[in-house]
Order: structure tokens, then C-alpha cells, then sequence
């Protein structure tokens, strides 16, 4: 289960609505199972069908992040056609909370949501959220608060 506040949530909503017709990212900043605040992030793909996080503003986000004494605990996506489902490309780049054989990031990443929301219906978007383990697609429940 992740929480997240309602204006964390409205902001990814907003976000993600700003970005189409492409998909939107962002990371999302608390603790494992809670989210804080939202980090909004650009779309280097600047494509409807993917999405990929430039490194040099994700260290930034990060930066900020420990000044703001979070932990990453979620990353964001859009879909902008699709179902909130992970497709098989998020599934084989979802790397968190495997750090492989870095095990000092472990404390930096200890747990990651992955949430996509889907904007098949602009009106209502749908947003959903996973936990992937080597490969394995377990959905979470949210909680909004």
C-alpha cells in the first residue's frame, strides 16, 4: 500500500495532463509506503509511448530530496493511450529497490512504488500502482489522505 496526499496527487494529475499528447514522469519523495511531495521531471523521450528520466536532473531531484529529508519512494509515469498497467518495457526497467551489486544505494532506494496513470480518458484518469520484483507486476493499493 502507498499513501498519498490528495495534493500530491493532483499535482501528478496535473503534470501528466501537461505533458500530453506525450507521457509525463516524476518521482515521487517520502518514505517507503508514503509519499510526501512530488518531484516533477521532463521526458527526454518526449514520446507518447515512453518515457525516460534525464540523469543529470534526476541526481538534482535527488539532491533536493535529502535536503528536503525524503527518501525516493515512488516513480511516476503517464500512459497516455493505455491501461495504468505496466508494459513490458517499464517491467524490464524497473530497478528499484534492486540496487544489483550496489548494495549501499539500498538506503537510498530502500523501496519503490511504480505508479502510471492512464489518460485514455482525459476526463478521468485512472492512476494505479506496482511493485516490481525481478520481474514479477504485484499491484498495491492507494490510499489518498
Amino acid at each position: 500500500m502507498i499513501r498519498i496526499p490528495k495534493a500530491v496527487y493532483e499535482r501528478m494529475i496535473v503534470h501528466a495532463k501537461a505533458g500530453y499528447p506525450n507521457e509525463a514522469c516524476g518521482i515521487l519523495g517520502g518514505e517507503p509506503g508514503s509519499a510526501k511531495d512530488f518531484y516533477p521531471m521532463r521526458n527526454l523521450d518526449e514520446s507518447p509511448i515512453s518515457y525516460f528520466m534525464d540523469p543529470k536532473e534526476q541526481l538534482l531531484v535527488l539532491k533536493r530530496m535529502r535536503e528536503d529529508g525524503v527518501q525516493m519512494c515512488g516513480i511516476f509515469h503517464s500512459h497516455v493511450n493505455s491501461e495504468a498497467y505496466p508494459s513490458q518495457k517499464d517491467v524490464r526497467l524497473a530497478f528499484y529497490p534492486d540496487p544489483g551489486p550496489q548494495k549501499e544505494y539500498l538506503s537510498i532506494f530502500p523501496e519503490a512504488s511504480y505508479l502510471i496513470v492512464s489518460l485514455s480518458d482525459l476526463e478521468r484518469p485512472v492512476l494505479r500502482s506496482f511493485r516490481i520484483q525481478q520481474e514479477t507486476v504485484t499491484e498495491e493499493e492507494i490510499h489518498l489522505v
